[in-house]
């Protein structure tokens, strides 16, 4: 039996590749425009976090978000497409976020940063490891090795018993099962929703409940440049969100993923600068092996990804 050519073998014009390349920088600048966003915002999250409760900047973080999620929302086409058939999938994947909000900003308070984005981004592996019990997919043994690799490193940076190995350290590591459990939700509502319904459901929520959570607590009234830096928090948290969907939206996965742990390197750095915070040995081996088993899965489930994709496409040209 003889196959006919693959799409890909058909020619490309030039139109055709500009407007790829246009759509493959806009992607690219809007993953790092994503990470900037986000470890600016945890770094104002661990300057804050000694002078104020965690659900005081929550609250901050998600009311004030809600002004750029607005702004998207209206540019995406308003609120029609806020009409979903899954409002309960909705309020297990904002209460997850809820929850992983407030124990990796309580990680970040208290460890340095770099530590704690590199716990952070065991959520990917995590994620990997329960597609297959939630969603039913097929993991194989080597991505299960960069699991087991991946939770190797965490041990090498929290070493237990040591000095990270401590509530903060634990708080991160729950954050990125939760982060885990709720990338597969988030997964499931991909199918019928769109990125910004997801992400103004969650802020919604979470500045409903912080809010409420203010109103019968303590207030720690907040004055001059404290102020501007938690608002400052709600706004790159906003931008960050809707920057990272804009970058999925104009480049693959597989492009955008290895940008993201960038986050641990620019945390390095700002924790270095700021707080004169220095990885040992041990941690810089426990990050670049976080680091590398993340990047392997990524390059693993792509490339699966490819096959599954081009079997189905020659099945079609039989």
């Amino acid at each position: 039996m003889k196959f006919r050519s693959l799409p890909s073998a058909y020619p490309v014009t030039a139109e055709q590749s500009g407007k790829h390349s246009k759509a493959l920088v806009l992607g690219v600048s809007a993953a790092l425009l994503s990470i900037l966003c986000f470890s600016t915002m945890d770094a104002m999250v661990k300057w804050l976090g000694s002078d104020y409760p965690i659900y005081q900047i929550m609250f901050f973080r998600c009311n004030v978000a809600m002004i750029p999620i607005l702004f998207f929302l209206y540019r995406a086409g308003g609120i029609r497409i806020l009409r979903t058939s899954r409002p309960w999938m909705h309020t297990i994947r904002s209460l997850l976020g809820m929850l992983a909000m407030v124990t990796a900003f309580y990680g970040f308070t208290v460890l340095p940063l770099a530590d704690a984005s590199a716990v952070f981004y065991m959520a990917p592996l995590i994620g990997t490891a329960l597609s297959v019990p939630i969603l039913g997919e097929h993991v194989g043994i080597r991505r299960w090795l960069a699991i087991l690799m991946g939770f190797t490193g965490v041990l090498i940076i929290t070493r237990p018993g040591g000095a990270v190995f401590n509530l903060g350290g634990l708080s991160m590591l729950a954050a990125a099962f939760i982060v885990g459990i709720n990338s597969t939700v988030v997964r499931m509502l991909s199918a019928t929703d769109q990125a910004i319904s997801i992400t103004f459901y969650f802020t919604l929520t979470g500045a409903v409940l912080t809010t409420i959570l203010c109103i019968f607590t303590e207030w720690v009234a907040p004055g001059g440049w404290d102020l501007i830096l938690l608002i400052c928090v709600g706004l790159m948290g906003g931008l960050a969100q809707y920057a990272l969907a804009l970058s999925l939206r104009y480049a693959a996965v597989s492009i955008i993923a290895p940008f993201k742990y960038l986050s641990i390197i620019a945390g390095g750095i700002i924790g270095y600068v700021v707080w004169s915070e220095t990885p040992d040995g041990l941690t810089l081996i426990g990050i670049v092996i976080i680091i590398g088993c993340g990047l392997y899965s990524m390059h693993r489930e792509t490339k699966l990804a490819r096959q599954s994709d081009n079997r189905d496409r020659i099945s079609t040209y039989v």
